[in-house]
């Protein structure tokens, strides 16, 4: 099972040029997507299902109206995916944050009437984190559903500052998926939305490595507060899940699995991002490595998606 797989479409890629996204964070170019490629590739990797999400910059474009109608149209593309492959795709819709009357209404569309599997947020949305206030009727709603958020790095605020010239994917998305995590301990929401489960992908990002100088914050009585007080920061970073989209070997992988076991570790594939001769590598490197990753991943994805929708 892949949790994290991209799909495009030229109505979405359209809107993000007109939105200034004249390449995707300042890779080369927009990449090309087509369910029967990603088919192909998933049969020659040996990959039976696959979560389809959009990758940065997702739908930050424009006022709340004009995010919500894109939205709409990016999970109803993705719906009519999952209707024509039933059984090889799932979908994780997109919600139009940090507006949170139009990304609520969005969130019941897609669970009641278009069947997602789960939500996919960036990291931040116009630089305002998943920790924020803002967010909170969001949460209890998707708490109560029990849902899956599946979140993804994008750029930070003033990123043209601090990364100059290069690709944002390269440092900016490791450490602003770290930034969003810490953001969610901080702010409690592990422990007052205990039920939905928030798969973090990239193999944590830098927290893995940043994890015991966080803890030094967190625990402080006067840092922490009543987040720290719920739980220690390695109890509360147990609580998610983590793909292993990007270059998880020799290194990221075995790093975070020291931190927080294996119980909760996913494959992710990137495509359409990562193209297909680079899945099958990351495929082969995963199948050969000692502890039969693929396997493991295999069987908890079963426990967080259903067994039924997370075959392999």
């Amino acid at each position: 099972m892949d949790t994290h797989a991209h799909f495009l479409f030229d109505e979405y890629v359209t809107a993000a040029r007109r939105a200034g996204h004249g390449v995707p964070d300042r890779m080369p170019a927009w990449p090309v997507w087509s369910a029967e490629e990603h088919l192909a590739l998933m049969d020659e990797a040996g990959v039976e299902r696959a979560v389809l999400s959009l990758s940065s910059p997702g739908v930050c474009f424009g006022g709340p109206g004009e995010r919500a109608a894109l939205a709409r149209e990016v999970n109803e593309f993705a719906a009519a995916q999952v209707a024509a492959h039933p059984a090889r795709f799932g979908f994780f819709a997109s919600l139009p944050l940090p507006y949170t009357d139009e990304a609520v209404a969005e969130a019941r569309h897609a669970l009641d009437v278009l069947g997602a599997a789960g939500f996919c947020v960036m990291s931040n949305a116009d630089g305002v984190y998943l920790g924020d206030e803002r967010f909170e009727r969001l949460w209890a709603l998707l708490d109560e559903r029990g849902a899956v958020v599946f979140v993804h790095p994008t750029a930070p605020p003033n990123a043209a500052l601090v990364s100059p010239a290069r690709p944002y994917p390269m440092i900016e998305f490791v450490f602003d998926e770290a930034r969003t995590v810490v953001d969610l301990l901080f702010a409690g929401i592990l422990t007052r939305f205990p039920r939905i489960r928030f798969v973090v992908s990239h193999s944590g990002g830098a927290l893995p490595v940043l994890l015991e100088r966080i803890d030094l914050f967190f625990s402080d009585p006067e840092l922490g507060g009543e987040a720290a007080r719920a739980g220690t920061i390695r109890e509360l970073v147990g609580r998610l899940w983590f793909d292993c989209a990007g270059t998880p070997l020799p290194f990221g992988l075995p790093a975070l699995a020291r931190v927080v076991g294996r119980e909760r570790l996913l494959y992710g594939s990137d495509y359409c991002f990562t193209r297909p001769p680079a899945v099958l590598r990351h495929v082969a490197g995963l199948a050969g490595d000692g502890p039969r990753w693929l396997e493991l991943m295999a069987a908890n994805a079963g426990r967080l998606l259903g067994a039924s929708v997370a075959a392999r």
